[in-house]
């Protein structure tokens, strides 16, 4: 005999109310070595740049290489600590959310700090470097 079955009167498993959340110690792990790999990225990153200016020659003077391009590199580091932290947050593992929402802004620090230098940088070559034109100008004012 095939009796109708009836659907669940309350199903507390599923819904809106329910929030499944990630294992804590997982949570931990993960957000410890995002944090790992995201230091040996920004140690690489700017090793190169350092070692770009690192010559065996005494005879020769280097200069580093423009900062511009490995500041853009650490951002994207940046963007993806953004990117792990928004998917570590729909997971529901809010240790990763707040590790890599503080690596990000650490990071964001580091970029416009760098910048700030480079452009300072470049403010005082112009500024004592300018055409002669340009400075017989500015006596004139």
């Amino acid at each position: 005999m095939n009796l109708p079955v009836a659907p669940p009167a309350f199903d507390a498993t599923t819904g809106p109310g329910q929030r499944r959340r990630a294992d804590r110690g997982a949570d931990i792990g993960a957000g410890c070595g995002l944090v790992f790999l995201e230091l040996i990225a920004l140690a690489v990153i700017f090793g190169l740049w350092l070692l770009s200016g690192f010559n065996l020659d005494p005879g020769r003077t280097v200069r580093t290489d423009s900062l511009w391009n490995y500041l853009a590199a650490a951002g994207g580091v940046g963007v993806l600590a953004i990117v792990a932290a928004t998917i570590a947050a729909r997971a529901g593992a809010a240790v990763t959310v707040v590790i890599q929402a503080i690596t990000a802004a650490l990071i964001c620090v580091i970029v416009f700090g760098g910048a700030a230098a480079s452009l300072a940088r470049i403010g005082y070559a112009m500024t004592y470097h300018q055409p002669r034109a340009a400075r017989a100008a500015a006596r004139r004012a």
